[in-house]
């Protein structure tokens, strides 16, 4: 195999790039290059973090479901994007009413359950299908799927 060579900056940059070096020299090696580029996402993914919820945005989520009113828009919501998975428990999602479900992921806070909400959780889409839904309406539905009055 020969390796061509050229003076541009970028092309000398992609051709020491310890990355390229390795996949070249695994190049022959199809098992050997699906084991190197699967380490490498592991890795890449397991050193990213998601940015934690700030004061300021727990004050709020607070406040929302301190506020928070099932009202008949609110129900018309839930079943048209929020039942879609929480009346079956489809995709692992906790399902209405499910006590114990529900008390894990409370452990964790209302504002951890609003971020995975808003932002998407495991399998869960961000915003849950809910485009039009304002926090107001998400702390309501979750306040209505855990049990809380």
């Amino acid at each position: 195999m020969t390796i061509q060579r050229s003076n541009r900056p970028v092309d000398l940059i992609r051709q020491r790039h310890p990355i390229v070096v390795c996949l070249r020299v695994l190049s022959r090696s199809r098992i050997a290059r699906l084991t190197t580029l699967s380490i490498f996402l592991s890795l890449l993914c397991a050193c990213t973090q998601p940015p934690p919820v700030t004061q300021a945005t727990a004050e709020i989520y607070a406040t929302a479901f301190r506020q928070a009113v099932v009202t008949a828009a609110v129900q018309q919501k839930w079943a048209r994007s929020c039942a879609l998975c929480h009346v079956n428990g489809e995709g692992g999602a906790p399902r209405m009413g499910d006590v114990e479900a529900w008390a894990e992921r409370r452990k964790e806070g209302d504002a951890i359950l609003m971020k995975h909400t808003l932002e998407g959780f495991k399998r869960m889409p961000a915003l849950g299908y809910c485009m039009d839904c304002e926090i107001d309406d998400f702390a309501a539905m979750i306040k209505m799927m855990v049990g809380q009055p």
